[in-house]
């Protein structure tokens, strides 16, 4: 539904998918690499993504959220290079089909968020925007498990690029849902043996970066740098992590932190 329309790739062989492909007219790609459980790989969907793509601008979805027009116009804001956009999810209820025929649908669906829905957490990461030439070696991480999205974060920055947190130029909606797909429930999928792998490939917990790491910010009126405490609190514990001769330096940052916020916390202080 975005416009000037995108190329689209969905991956998968997931029942029906063949059929949605199809019907809307997108590229499919059934043969992704998975691991054991048969769950997709990070590292082979961004590859065959990017060997088989018309454009240099890359951007990876998940198949849960839904984007507005707002998004397009948002990435061509974007004047720093090499970058990585992502940015905060509004989760809401949504039981019904979303009629996308309709020509209110996405007017209606800014007033559902604006009314019921729930800005998710910073730690999670539902959709990315990059040059191609930016991820070239992605561990094999499980798709819809914990910590590579945060591990994408910590890459950028190590390469230099940009991190751009849109949140306030993008509405992206999520569709809750439960964890039934996967045997264990939601405990296998945050706790289970792939959540284990993955939090192990993305480093336990060193590299789990979140859109609080992010270097610039992206709002109505336009770029700045992220300059607020709270940005510059996240940069400095970035520090130590980012520059290994440094990284004696970890534990007492950490602790210094936590202090920080606690006397911030006391003096009733914002930390936006």
């Amino acid at each position: 539904m975005l416009r000037p329309a995108c190329e689209v790739v969905l991956f998968g062989n997931d029942e029906g998918t063949n059929e949605i492909a199809s019907e809307f007219g997108i590229r499919h790609m059934p043969d992704v690499e998975c691991n054991e459980y048969g769950t997709p790989l990070v590292s082979s969907a961004f590859k065959a993504a990017q060997s088989i793509a018309s454009h240099q601008l890359m951007c990876y979805v998940n198949a849960d959220i839904m984007l507005m027009s707002d998004f397009l116009p948002a990435v061509e804001r974007v004047h720093r290079y090499p970058f990585l956009m992502v940015g905060q999810r509004w989760d809401i209820e949504l039981n019904e089909s979303v009629n996308f025929d309709d020509a209110q649908w996405e007017a209606s669906l800014q007033t559902r968020v604006a009314e019921h829905g729930k800005l998710h957490p910073k730690s999670g990461i539902d959709y990315f925007v990059f040059p191609q030439e930016l991820y070239d070696n992605i561990p094999p991480f499980a798709i819809g498990r914990p910590g590579w999205d945060n591990w994408m974060l910590y890459q950028a920055r190590t390469s230099g690029a940009s991190v751009i947190d849109a949140t306030k130029a993008v509405t992206a909606v999520h569709q809750n849902h439960d964890y039934s797909h996967n045997p264990g429930g939601t405990t296998g999928v945050w706790k289970g043996p792939e959540a284990i792998r993955n939090r192990e490939l993305a480093g336990n917990g060193d590299h789990a970066f979140t859109i609080e790491h992010a270097t610039w910010m992206l709002t109505p009126q336009g770029m700045k740098r992220a300059l607020t405490p709270r940005s510059l609190y996240f940069r400095l514990d970035a520090v130590p992590v980012l520059s290994p001769r440094l990284r004696f330096l970890r534990r007492p940052m950490k602790m210094l932190t936590r202090v920080l916020i606690r006397i911030r916390s006391m003096l009733g202080v914002n930390q936006s």
